[in-house]
């Protein structure tokens, strides 16, 4: 295990670099390609910004090598903590630079979240844990093998990827500016998907995985329904949260310098529509680990590369009848119907999860959902400018989580409310020791 992780780390780490260093090389040519109708001055300042990000990607490749070591042995901490330090520091590097650097303090907010997220914190766990050894063999037996399993993953077209892709091809057609507005919002509806999706997803494979190794089909398949379950109610209940204050939350977040309150008004509306996707992008990011924990890696990423090539001429036709609002809700008619299509092909060929509790959860929290925004909504002082929209956080916030806590212990499924509780024991504050 220790050499397939050196060979892998340090084989497709060099790949990773070779990549890089060639698209920083040919970024002028593959922007006029992707994007045909930019300005010179606006391919200039694309071509600055996608060299800027391009070595994030060395991070994020071998900071998830690292990653899958430690949920190897029973560590989950680095990968809950990356995408919430990655679309932080995002949010936080805009914020303190975009006033003096524009869009560009967001590029540099990516690069370095990039580090300290997806490979830092993995980095520093695995000290003392795991031997990180760089070893370049990409014709050993092992690494061979290692890919014929993983290669559906590395090739594979799904929309949790291509959608950013989609956003910044078809936006590219639009107006000027609908590219960053979507990626704005974008940024900001990834936040609790990586909260809640990313940290579900992974603290379930392993555990799915040793259930089908050792032949407990029942406890996987109970186990699987059991984190479904838990990624549609909090799901909802993220999204509802988000669509409601999508607002103040982009005043707060984005608001200054050249981003106007006209900006803010167009951001806002794009993640009103894409919070309503983040019960899907929950359950995609689980339903697939049925599959993986089977050993089934192809079959999951067929049917998303079908969906997302699919879903082309959706992009393309409402980019151009409506903009950015119709590429907002392209991406979220095609998550949707994605993760729809993955939790039907696993009922299918392994016979779980069972819909109709599925179903109740999604209308449990519905109900729940909607009680807490209106409940937020009443709350909100909906005072303008930065300080009213932190007004309409922090008291909107508050009732919405009260309710919303209420509503799950009232009205709530079992899996949500035992999620839930065991989150706030985590959150809950521990008087000092005299």
């Amino acid at each position: 295990a220790e050499r397939l992780f050196a060979t892998v780390f340090g084989t497709v780490g060099v790949l990773a670099l070779v990549a890089t260093a060639l698209f920083w090389w040919q970024a002028e040519a593959l922007i006029a390609l992707q994007f045909p109708r930019f300005a010179p001055e606006t391919i200039a300042l694309t071509v600055r910004l996608t060299r800027i990000v391009l070595p994030a990607q060395i991070f994020f490749i071998t900071g998830a090598i690292i990653r899958a070591a430690l949920m190897a042995e029973g560590r989950f901490g680095a990968q809950a903590l990356a995408p919430v330090l990655y679309n932080g520091t995002i949010i936080t590097a805009g914020f303190l630079l975009a006033p003096r650097l524009g869009v560009e303090g967001f590029a540099w907010g990516a690069l370095l979240g990039a580090f300290l997220g997806p490979f830092l914190v993995g980095w520093l766990d695995s000290l003392g844990r795991i031997r990180l050894r760089v070893r370049v063999a990409p014709l050993d037996r092992e690494f061979l093998g290692y890919l014929v399993v993983a290669a559906p993953l590395m090739l594979g077209l799904s929309l949790l990827v291509v959608d950013e892709w989609y956003e910044r091809i078809f936006g590219g057609l639009q107006a000027a500016g609908t590219v960053a507005r979507l990626g704005y919002a974008r940024q900001l509806m990834l936040v609790p998907v990586a909260v809640v999706g990313q940290a579900l997803a992974a603290a379930a494979l392993p555990f799915l995985s040793r259930l089908w190794t050792e032949g407990r089909r029942e406890e996987l398949d109970e186990l699987v329904i059991r984190t479904l379950r838990i990624s549609v109610g909090l799901g909802v209940l993220a999204g509802a949260g988000l669509a409601a204050f999508a607002g103040p939350a982009v005043v707060v977040v984005y608001q200054r310098g050249l981003f106007t309150p006209e900006d803010a008004g167009a951001v806002a509306t794009l993640l009103s529509i894409l919070a309503l996707a983040c019960p899907a992008w929950v359950v995609q990011q689980v339903a697939p680990r049925a599959f993986y924990a089977r050993g089934d890696t192809w079959r999951p990423m067929i049917l998303a590369s079908l969906i997302a090539v699919a879903m082309i001429p959706g992009y393309f036709v409402l980019g151009e009848r409506y903009g950015a609002v119709g590429i907002a809700w392209a991406g979220v008619l095609g998550i949707s119907g994605n993760a729809i299509a993955t939790v039907l092909l696993a009922r299918v060929l392994h016979g779980a999860p069972p819909l109709r509790p599925l179903l109740g959860t999604l209308l449990r929290s519905l109900m729940i959902a909607a009680a807490a925004v209106a409940a937020a909504r009443l709350a909100a002082p909906g005072i303008p400018g930065t300080l009213g929209s932190l007004a309409d956080l922090a008291a909107g916030g508050a009732v919405f989580l009260v309710v919303a806590g209420l509503g799950v212990a009232v009205l709530g499924d079992a899996p949500t409310r035992e999620a839930v509780l065991r989150l706030l024991q985590r959150l809950r504050f521990r008087r000092l020791e005299p």
